[in-house]
């Protein structure tokens, strides 16, 4: 059993989303994820991101978002930590989606998307610190 295991901090400015996209690029070549997990991970981690730096913080200074990538064997670990006000996404209210897809509102499906995306998430607040653990079992396809 190998583990691999990949951190890196990001600055909160929703401008980081390319470099984001560029470390999980790096990520899925070491860990050997298909390009249907690649995808999952990607988004999510993208909704969060830009969740994270839109609406966790109330002041102009400068503030960072650290991930840390682990796998071991089929499972996939993700950590991200922020210094944002305090939001537990799974006590937020899912968004009713509608029967007709055209009426579909951009906005609110993220956290939808990514608590249907992973297997397992947790959430923590430690020392004014936002902790969410994300889950993802890797099946083979």
């Amino acid at each position: 059993m190998e583990t691999k295991m990949y951190a890196f901090e990001l600055k909160g400015e929703v401008s980081e989303l390319k470099t984001l996209r560029r470390h999980l690029n790096i990520w899925a070549r070491v860990a050997r994820l298909s390009k249907s997990y690649k995808l999952e991970v990607n988004l999510s981690l993208d909704e969060l991101f830009t969740n994270i730096v839109s609406y966790g913080y109330d002041d102009d200074l400068e503030h960072s978002v650290s991930f840390t990538l682990r796998m071991d064997d089929d499972i996939l670990m993700i950590n991200i930590e922020d210094d944002g006000r305090p939001f537990d996404p799974l006590k937020a209210e899912l968004p009713k989606i509608p029967v007709d897809l055209a009426d579909i509102k951009i906005g609110g499906l993220g956290i939808f998307i990514t608590r249907k995306l992973m297997d397992e998430i947790c959430y923590e607040r430690n020392r004014g610190r936002n902790k969410l653990m994300l889950k993802k079992v890797i099946r083979d396809e």
